[in-house]
């Protein structure tokens, strides 16, 4: 697709992981770097993401926000890149599954164990994730199947859900469980994850000596 891709991210939010799926994806694009405080704010992009939040991406006259949907997006935009399977495949079933799964449950556990919110047992059935516990032991179950979440190759589920792992890990949400560790090292350690990593610093670093 000819149409011009632009990325609007900051090297310290969730857009480091749609950051990777570029990288991933191999195609030239743009980066509007915002701040939270103005740019984020402004007119300008409250016209493109109204919750002014990152990430979001334009795609041509296409917008999409939100770091799974972003994900889900550009491997079915660029094909070439294998980071979904085919439409119509039967395993596009479980690549929903996991890519979502880490949207949903894994990223509300998360935010909840970050805030120090403890949901008590009677209410659990209110919340969408269960328990933390819940949601560990289903995580392990899903990444120590194989090397990868949907057959056997490396897609955008293993992108996304292995971000929220290595991330949880590192702040502490996640258990450091050995299935969590391997599987993370396995998916971290990819040449695109390591080049997204890199721009994202660079830009930290350069942010820090500018201030």
């Amino acid at each position: 697709m000819a149409d011009t891709l632009t990325f609007y991210t900051n090297p310290m939010s969730r857009g480091r992981i749609v950051r990777w799926m570029l990288e991933e994806v191999g195609q030239p694009y743009e980066t509007v770097v915002l701040d939270y405080a103005t740019t984020m704010k402004g007119a300008d992009y409250l016209a493109i993401n109204p919750m002014g939040k990152v990430p979001a991406i334009r795609h041509g006259d296409v917008v999409v926000t939100e770091a799974a949907a972003i994900c889900a997006y550009l491997a079915d935009a660029f094909p070439a890149a294998k980071l979904a399977p085919p439409s119509g495949d039967k395993l596009r079933g479980p690549y929903y599954r996991w890519l979502f799964y880490g949207a949903g449950p894994v990223e509300a556990m998360a935010s909840n164990q970050g805030l120090g919110v403890v949901v008590p047992e009677d209410k659990r059935p209110m919340v969408g994730y269960g328990s933390r516990e819940q949601v560990m032991d289903t995580l392990e179950y899903a990444v120590s199947r194989g090397d990868y979440l949907v057959g056997d190759s490396f897609t955008a589920a293993d992108l996304y859900l292995g971000a929220q792992i290595g991330w949880g890990l590192q702040f502490g949400t996640i258990e450091k469980r050995p299935a969590f560790e391997t599987y993370t090292a396995r998916i971290l350690g990819r040449p695109a994850a390591a080049r997204a990593r890199q721009i994202d610093d660079d830009l930290i670093a350069a942010a820090k000596q500018a201030s």
